[in-house]
Parts: structure tokens; C-alpha cells; sequence
């Protein structure tokens, strides 16, 4: 059975600076884990030809498909706050791009595909456990209805990778609108390359802002839609309890899609200043830090586009600053917005914001549980007795007590029935996310033992966040004490 992909390549058609072109690095013995079926047919592949040997050897990177045009793209960034000016695709590569169902072109790229010119070093390989952890998190990001890189497949090379110790070898194959990030603006500035920062900015609108290709300030658009983007994005990570972990700006997707999932992880119990990522020992990507580095990440990218603005940099830096000058609002009132539908308030009024924030006021000093106070509130919304199992998450129930008293007064005023309220509360509100706990069981099993059946049933459950599923109910639950993971690592 052939593997078709109906390829139509545009950045490769770019020129040279922005990519090197390199295959693939053929792997020994690729086995298929894991197919994503309805994702391949969205994509107008046909998932029975991938779940074939030579559909596993083309997802793995041992045989490239017709139509490929494989490159590694060029890019640098700000990681940790700290500018490298070349960075790039260093194990990762571009096959070429498709068409899907509904007329959006999307990017297929083998991740963990073998050393490219910007591997710095690095053996372009991946690791069983990042891989997994990367399907898992992408596609239950993808179930909450969050923007987001997806996973089509993930297979065993046969061979291992050495990290602090050998381990699994795999790749990846990843699917996004396009993989072109702040850094990848970066690149050509500190190159002082005009020219290839306005064929990169014209790309961009062309593929992801068509709407703005006839406007009289295309490129000033440009960056009031990438912050408005940004700033739903972030809007968004917050109100699921999500830590990215690594917000580089090589790590900020000018689409609008969560991008990179190396130390990322979902809170438990709720706290702010909340870090997993081994590597940010000084908390700059904390969980309530998000959107403040979302904003300075979106001021670099500023900084690339001020020559397409004016020649007059004094002016251009006035107009800049008035774009991004947005975020903050943009920000607030997603984020906002969707804290009132989490607490179940359809309307605005005064006092809304203070209620809502005395409640995560006192989930953090009770150390409650972030899923699970919001998931059970909305039974308590919609039958008082099932007040017992929020305040159960609270160290002290009255805490919760005296909170309760004021919300139920507040949603009194709206019109909507209880069990309106409660079914809109269930709709926004997850009762499973990829708890730190689980997905760390998967990785052990499938590193440990060569057994996926935890990994097939944990993608199963996430497929389904919002819907009880009584089977499954363990699933939702917060770690016990001696299951509760401290650390989470980059896949490098």
C-alpha cells in the first residue's frame, strides 16, 4: 500500500537563509505506537497506508515520501531572557506542508529526526519519554480547545539515545499551522537582513493573516494580530491550569499555537508562583508570570519589525509601543471572561473581579486543587449538597464556607436555572488533564516495560475532558503524596 502526501511546499520555495536542507537520518528498526487516525484523515492522509511498515519507516524518517522537501529551519532567540543568535531546528525537520480538509495548510515535521546543521553539538535524536509526554499533553491541549501544535504519530527508532543514561529512541511527527516563531524574526534582525524580515513578515500574512494582505499597514496588523493571538493564548493556559514551562521566544509561535511541550505540566493544587521546569531555577516562566513574559516575548518581535514600520526609528517605536500597548487588556479581558464562566456568572457586575479573585486567593492558601475546585463548584452550582466536594479540596472547609456564601448571593441575580448553570460550568471546566502523576506512569511503562496500554488509555480519557466518564474516574484524581512529581525535564 503506497503512503500518498499530497504535499504543497511554500517555505521551502523561501530563500536558502531561512533553511538548510537535509534528510532525514535513517533509523534502524521503526515501530509504530501510536497513529492519530482522525487527525490523518483531517489531514488527507490515508491512516491505514501510515499504519503500514512503510508508512512506519516515512513517520520515522527512514524513507522520505514524494513531494518532501525536508529542510531544518533557521531561527534564534531569547532563552531565559538571554539572546542566541543562531538557533534552528536542531532535531527536528520539515517534511513539506499539506492542505487539510477545511483549506488550511499545515506543517508535517518529524521531531527526534537526527542531526541537522543547527544541532550545535546535539545527536537530533529524541527520547521515548518526551515523545509520549508531547502526544499526550498536545492532544489533551487540542481536546480543551486550546490552540495548539498537534501529534499525528509517535514511533520507536530501535536504536537508543544516550541522555544521563541510554534510553528508547523516537521520533515524533508534529503538525502545526506553520513552525515559524519569534526567533524566527529574530534571526534575520540581528542579521540587520530587511529584506528577508519583509519576505518573512509578507509569508507570514499571506499563510496566517490573509485578511490583512490589502490593508494600508500590513505590517503594523501584523503584530496587532500575533499580540491579540498571544494574548488569548496565554488567557487560555491560565484558566486550565497549564505551565509551558519554557516561554522562549523561539518557543512563541507567530500563529497562535501552543508550540514546544519539553517541561510543561498542569498544577494541582493551586499556586501562583508555581514552576515544574528543572532548568528555571529563578521562576521567570511561572504559572501567573505567563502573560508578563508573553508580552516581553512579543516586544522582541516588535523590535524585528520596527524597519517595516518607518524609517523613522523615534516613530517607529511610538507606533510599536501603542500596538503592544494592547496586550494587557486583550489579556485581561479573555482571562477575566472566562474566570466568570468558570464560577458559573453569565453577566457582568461590579464586584465580580474581587469575588473571583478572593476565591483564588483562598484556593492558594488551602493548597485546593485547581481542576477539581472548579469542576465540583459547578455541582455545587447546580445542587447545594455538592458544596461537600469542594470543600473538600480546602484544608479548611470554611475557607470555602465563607466564600460560598457571598458566590451563591452573586448568581441569585442571573436568570439561568441550576442546572443551566451547571451544565455551562461542566462545559469550561475539565474534569481531566494530564495530571504530572500519570503521564509519568505512562513514560515508565512504555520506557521500562515496552507497554503502551497506560499511554492508549490516558490518551483515551483526555479525548474527553469535559464529559464524566465513571470508568475512568481515577483518573481525575489529584496525586497522593508520594506520587506528586516536583520536577518535570526539557527532552533535550
Amino acid at each position: 500500500m503506497t503512503v500518498h502526501f499530497p504535499f504543497q511546499n511554500s517555505y521551502s520555495a523561501l530563500p536558502d537563509s531561512f533553511f538548510a536542507r537535509v534528510a532525514p537520518t535513517p533509523v534502524a528498526a521503526p515501530r509504530l505506537i501510536k497513529l492519530n487516525r482522525p487527525l490523518a484523515v483531517q489531514l488527507g492522509l490515508d491512516p491505514d497506508a501510515l499504519e503500514t511498515p512503510e508508512g512506519a519507516e516515512i513517520l520515522a524518517g527512514k524513507a522520505v515520501p514524494a513531494g518532501a522537501d525536508p529542510i531544518a529551519m533557521a531561527y534564534a532567540g531569547h532563552q531565559f531572557g538571554h539572546f542566541v543568535p543562531q538557533l534552528g531546528d536542531g532535531r527536528a525537520i520539515l517534511l513539506g506542508e499539506v492542505i487539510d480538509k477545511d483549506g488550511v495548510r499545515r506543517d508535517i515535521q518529524l521531531k527526534g529526526s537526527g542531526p541537522t546543521p543547527f544541532s550545535r553539538r546535539g545527536d537530533g535524536r529524541a527520547a521515548l519519554g518526551p515523545v509520549l509526554r508531547e502526544y499526550i499533553v498536545s492532544e489533551a491541549m487540542f481536546a480543551l480547545g486550546i490552540p495548539t501544535t498537534r501529534s499525528l504519530a509517535a514511533v520507536v527508532t530501535g536504536e537508543h539515545v544516550i541522555r544521563e543514561t541510554a534510553l528508547p529512541g523516537a521520533v515524533l511527527t508534529r503538525i502545526a499551522s506553520s513552525h515559524i516563531r519569534v526567533g524566527t524574526f529574530q534571526f534575520f534582525a540581528v542579521r540587520r537582513d530587511t529584506e528577508a524580515i519583509r519576505r518573512l513578515a509578507d509569508h507570514v500574512i499571506t499563510r496566517h493573516y490573509p485578511e490583512l494582505l490589502h490593508v494600508e499597514r500590513p505590517y503594523h496588523a501584523l503584530l496587532a494580530n500575533v499580540v491579540a493571538r498571544q494574548a488569548d493564548l496565554v488567557a487560555r493556559w491560565l484558566l486550565v491550569g497549564f505551565i509551558h514551562g519554557v516561554m522562549n521566544t523561539d518557543n512563541t509561535s507567530i500563529s497562535g499555537e501552543t508550540i514546544d511541550y519539553g517541561p510543561c505540566a498542569f498544577m494541582d493544587a493551586y499556586n501562583p508562583a508555581q514552576v515544574f521546569s528543572s532548568i528555571d531555577e529563578m521562576g521567570r516562566y511561572a504559572y501567573a508570570n505567563q502573560p508578563r513574559i508573553g508580552l516581553w516575548n512579543l516586544t522582541r518581535l516588535a523590535e524585528c519589525l520596527l524597519p517595516l514600520f518607518s524609517d523613522d526609528q523615534e516613530k517607529a517605536v511610538a507606533e510599536a509601543q501603542d500596538i503592544l500597548g494592547a496586550f494587557a487588556e486583550t489579556f485581561s479581558a479573555a482571562y477575566q471572561a472566562g474566570l466568570r464562566k468558570k464560577v458559573g456568572l453569565f453577566t457582568e457586575r461590579d464586584g465580580d473581579d474581587a469575588l473571583i479573585q478572593d476565591l483564588l486567593d483562598a484556593m492558594a492558601k488551602n493548597q485546593a486543587d485547581f481542576t477539581l475546585t472548579f469542576r465540583k463548584l459547578g455541582d455545587a452550582a447546580g445542587d447545594e449538597a455538592g458544596a461537600s466536594d469542594v470543600r473538600a479540596q480546602f484544608m479548611d472547609p470554611s475557607a470555602f464556607d465563607d466564600w460560598a456564601k457571598r458566590w451563591r448571593e452573586r448568581i441569585a441575580l442571573e436568570p439561568q436555572t441550576a442546572a443551566e448553570r451547571k451544565a455551562a460550568m461542566h462545559a469550561v471546566n475539565p474534569v481531566f488533564i494530564p495530571r504530572n502523576h500519570r503521564v509519568e506512569a505512562v513514560i515508565q511503562a512504555a520506557v521500562n516495560d515496552d507497554n503502551y496500554a497506560l499511554f492508549e488509555e490516558l490518551v483515551k480519557v483526555l479525548a474527553k475532558p469535559f464529559d464524566d466518564q465513571p470508568d475512568y474516574a481515577a483518573y481525575a484524581d489529584p496525586p497522593l503524596p508520594d506520587q506528586r512529581v516536583l520536577q518535570t525535564f526539557c527532552g533535550t
